[in-house]
């Protein structure tokens, strides 16, 4: 599929203009590495440049070049981007920074990148302030500096990588763990062309295998869906690093992006609908780049170990607690067949210790691994430290991975051999590794950083295709209508409890239009009115209306201070008042309190208490966070986040997730709460909050109470914040 990027991506001419230090290195990295087309330095007062015959302008080339390199000052970038559009050129790296980078004190820097933008029209311009692009396939760099990378061999596949930090990029390619690179590319401030366009300019490529992803910050949410769907069509699998888990790391960002980071649950619950997985560290980045790019993603996550050293194979059982993928018990029949090749003396297990009296023996290891290796795992690997060669010799290791690949290759296994530290692993031994079609894999924890990623992708292209997050209309289910009408009940409507009698809901209502803090009883008439399981309650003035509300309702009831947000903190809530003695009491108390009472049917049976939250994030939309609820929520920390829309499946997996679970599933005997309803519950206020993502800013229900299973789960309380903004 053609992009607008692939003159630029795979240029067969390059532009250089400027002086100094920066622009004459992208002549000589080209020639260094052979690129074979037309090399343009362009200068107004040089005659050669890096020792290549110079242009005096741009009107003088032959033809528009496929690809620029623009080393010139902020300023006079733009006039050359305009230049270089109106003649056709292919595309253009900007070096230079100053533009919206330098953040909002900076009224020139918005300027010139506003002009930037109009300069460049339809021409892709990469940047600026970013280093540019190596493409290792044909050996066309439009890069400044120094770069540790090799151009790949004929015929030869690699991985692609690109990254919003120059510096993180000419480190990465100093990498010396045989991952071989088809492109290596740096985004910039993103001011035309998004980190997601430039992705999916790579992934057309034939030559690139898997896409690796340093992301500071999103250019777009629906360009990101655009490159998971591709990528998945394709099978190239991606892997994201993506920082701003700490309020430092958000702050370091503004510096150098224009991009927005978007809050981090809501970015990592994006990758993760994407079926990209997230790393944290840069080996592991690179590591998991380098499986995917030798294996593809894994159908499973059942992993097989096997070493010469106990030491070693508790290492691995420890590493993998935890985690999504580990190590299952042999089953009896493949026990035997170890058992059988090891003799008596091993103890069989999976991590396996198969002992050194077999070392060097080829056919020996030969038996017992093709033995292990036959039991059907997602991935197996050998743990295998090379000695360093400068001191010792390493013969005696290479037996052992010939009998790793025969076993391999005779069950139509994966394999990695894993090496406990990187530098024990050199690059030569894995490059050649790769070549046999092992991974190689510097680092214990990065082996299982890299296993459960690949295994996360095999899981998310089994599975249907995530819904774009823009496909919800503020007419959409859940939503009041304009006219003030709200529509039919949804078909998620969650069920009453027997014990709970149907409410009819209050003449008049107002739609969602006016900004501010509704109170919870106008909150609550809301959510009810769009069938939401709301426990029947009145709002009342007084004592006497109190006490009347409360015997209409069916006691017990609950007595809430309207207009405070945090009653639980006020002392603004009394629960479990069973006549009307307890209401007067209550009443008298809580008056004083707040703008009026709020009676409501007492919910019972309650096991488990939850908070359902939807936030309005600036880049994703609604953000929903499911968590455990009560007065304990700031402390328990326990919650997961969903992007809208989302379904009943994706709800149902995010409570299995959370700690608090257990309790939901009956722990020790207890009762098991009603799942289905609180799952139903909360797909109905996601569909609630995105059907009025128009006017709604804030939405928390909490908590949510779960009770017993067949009785339903309900809201207990309700804050609601309105505003106007345009529906995202």
């Amino acid at each position: 599929m053609a992009t607008r990027l692939d003159r630029l991506l795979r240029p067969k001419s390059v532009a250089v203009i400027g002086g100094g230090f920066f622009a004459p290195n992208v002549i000589r990295q080209c020639l260094k590495m052979g690129f074979s087309g037309a090399i343009w330095p362009v200068h107004p007062t040089k005659d050669e440049v890096a020792g290549v015959k110079a242009f005096r302008s741009l009107a003088e080339l032959p033809e528009a070049p496929d690809a620029t390199f623009i080393g010139v000052n902020r300023t006079l970038t733009i006039d050359v981007v305009r230049e270089l559009r109106e003649m056709g050129a292919g595309g253009a790296i900007c070096f230079a920074a100053g533009f919206k980078e330098t953040g909002s004190y900076d009224a020139e820097g918005e300027r010139l990148q506003a002009a930037l933008i109009e300069a460049a029209g339809e021409m892709p311009v990469i940047g600026p302030n970013c280093y540019g692009l190596i493409n290792y396939a044909d050996g066309a760099l439009l890069w400044p500096d120094q770069h540790g990378g090799r151009r790949l061999r004929e015929g030869e596949k690699g991985a692609a990588i690109i990254t919003q930090s120059s510096n993180i990029a000419c480190n990465l390619t100093m990498q010396a763990r045989g991952l071989p690179l088809a492109f290596l590319m740096t985004a910039g401030n993103q001011a035309q062309t998004g980190l997601s366009e430039m992705a999916l300019g790579l992934i057309e490529d034939g030559r690139v295998t898997s896409l690796g992803l340093h992301i500071e910050g999103f250019d777009s949410a629906a360009g990101f869906e655009r490159l998971a769907a591709r990528a998945r069509e394709l099978r190239k699998p991606i892997v994201a690093m993506k920082v701003g888990r700490s309020e430092q790391a958000r702050a370091a960002t503004v510096s150098h992006t224009a991009s927005l980071a978007g809050s981090d649950a809501a970015s990592d619950a994006f990758l993760r609908r994407l079926g990209i997985p997230r790393v944290d560290t840069i080996p592991s980045f690179l590591e998991t780049l380098k499986l995917l790019h030798a294996i593809g993603p894994l159908p499973g996550g059942s992993l097989s170990s096997m070493s010469c050293s106990g030491g070693e194979a508790s290492v691995m059982a420890d590493t993998a607690e935890g985690r999504p993928v580990g190590f299952p018990a042999l089953a009896p029949e493949h026990r035997a067949r170890v058992q059988e090749a090891l003799g008596p003396l091993v103890a069989v297990a999976n991590p396996l210790d198969y002992n050194t009296y077999i070392w060097a023996n080829e056919p020996a290891m030969t038996a017992a691994f093709s033995a292990m290796v036959s039991g059907g795992f997602d991935l197996n690997m050998l743990v295998l430290d090379f000695p360093r060669t400068d001191r010792c010799s390493d013969a005696d290791w290479w037996p052992t991975v010939n009998a790793f690949e025969k076993a391999l290759k005779a069950n139509g296994a994966r394999g990695a051999v894993v090496a406990s530290m990187g530098e024990n692993l050199p690059e030569g031994h894995a490059e050649e590794l790769l070549r046999r079609g092992i991974v190689p894999i510097l680092g214990i924890a990065e082996a299982f950083d890299a296993a459960s990623a690949a295994a996360f992708i095999g899981k998310a292209w089994r599975a249907a295709p995530p819904s774009p997050l823009r496909g919800w209309r503020p007419e959409g289910p859940g939503a009041i209508i304009s006219n003030g009408t709200p529509p039919p009940r949804s078909r998620n409507a969650t069920r009453r409890s027997p014990a709970t009698p149907p409410d009819r809901p209050a003449a008049g209502h107002a739609p969602l239009e006016a900004k501010g803090t509704p109170d919870e009883a106008e909150a609550k008439q809301v959510l009810r009115e769009c069938g939401l399981p709301v426990p029947p309650g009145r709002r009342v003035r007084d004592v006497e209306e109190a006490v009347g509300a409360a015997t209409a309702l069916g006691f017990p009831v609950a007595l809430k201070a309207l207009g405070i947000a945090h009653k639980s903190e006020h002392g603004a809530v009394r629960l479990n008042l069973r006549d009307a003695m307890a209401v007067t009491g209550a009443a008298t108390a809580l008056l004083p309190l707040g703008t009026g009472l709020y009676v409501e049917r007492m919910i019972e049976g309650g096991v488990a208490e939850l908070i359902v939250g939807v936030t309005r994030d600036p880049l994703f939309g609604p953000v929903m966070t499911v968590g455990s609820g009560g007065v304990l929520v700031e402390l328990l920390k326990d919650s997961a986040t969903l992007l809208l829309p989302s379904t009943a499946e994706e709800i149902a997996a995010a409570l299995r997730g959370l700690k608090l679970f257990p309790l939901l599933d009956g722990y020790r005997g207890r009762a098991k709460a009603d799942v289905a309803a609180a799952v139903q519950a909360i797909q109905g206020i996601a569909e609630f909050a995105a059907g009025n993502a128009a006017r709604l800013d804030e939405l928390d229900i909490n908590p949510l109470i779960v009770c017993a299973e067949g009785r339903g789960a309900f809201i207990a309380d309700a804050l609601m914040v309105l505003g106007g903004h345009s529906h995202v």
